[in-house]
């Protein structure tokens, strides 16, 4: 039986893209006008729908539950389809266990400024400044920018959060080129859709916009240039609703 051909692949974010910021990340939850708008572009035969997040793979998957839905964990790592099968493929277990041993210990001492969160994401390590004062945000970034082994990993700003990859090559762009991959999908001219809010999506939106497709970036400022601006979820549910 022939293949049916992807006519385009939408990908999305989570944190802050489908789902509104909230002052406790473990009660992010999907925006409703999200929810209506995945459903219509998953029930088109030739479009497929992922959601691509930092969080590891069984929380995103608590937060997303609809039919039809490609889930990616640790930035694309692992994939779970629409029937409930997961695949993963990247990530040199060895090098991460190295990087780990290295950094997590050094991480966790930022807990003694009261308000600052560590997120543990196995594949990269989230601090969450939104709950701390002014002084310790100060501080704490300061200590990430400038002092090592910090200052030797890449950093990701994002609303009231830094996110550190603990293996470079671990991005979303990388998440991305995985999914099509596993799809046996290689996207043409103008077929990837992509939408994020922050500055680990970067990676993202810039291999899209190479391969000529779209980029929109939910906030305030265009995050790259050539991206359409959507000030909140609600607004990019209504923007790729009418379009599609």
């Amino acid at each position: 039986m022939e293949r049916k051909r992807i006519r385009r692949l939408w990908i999305f974010d989570f944190d802050g893209t489908l789902s509104d910021l909230v002052p406790d990340r473990n009660q992010a939850a999907l925006n409703p006008s999200c929810i209506k708008m995945m459903k219509k572009l998953a029930a088109k035969d030739d479009f497929r729908v992922a959601v691509l997040s930092s969080r590891i793979l069984e929380d995103l998957s608590f937060r997303v539950r609809i039919k039809g839905i490609y889930l990616g964990g640790g930035n694309g790592i692992t994939w779970q389809f629409p029937d409930g099968e997961r695949k993963t493929r990247g990530g040199n277990e060895e090098d991460l266990h190295i990087s780990r041993n290295l950094l997590i210990p050094k991480i966790k001492i930022l807990e003694k400024y009261p308000g600052i969160e560590i997120e543990d994401k196995k594949w990269s390590v989230a601090v969450h400044l939104r709950r701390a004062r002014d002084a310790a945000k100060k501080e704490v970034t300061m200590i990430l920018e400038e002092i090592r082994p910090f200052r030797d990993f890449r950093k990701y700003h994002g609303p009231e959060a830094i996110e550190i990859p603990l293996l470079p090559e671990i991005d979303k762009a990388f998440g991305i080129r995985n999914l099509c991959d596993l799809l046996d999908y290689e996207p043409g001219s103008g077929e990837l859709v992509y939408a994020g809010d922050s500055g680990i999506d970067v990676s993202a939106m810039q291999w899209v916009l190479f391969l000529k497709g779209t980029v929109f970036t939910v906030g305030q400022y265009p995050l790259v240039q050539g991206s359409s601006l959507a000030a909140s979820p609600d607004a990019l549910a209504e923007i790729i609703s009418g379009v599609c």
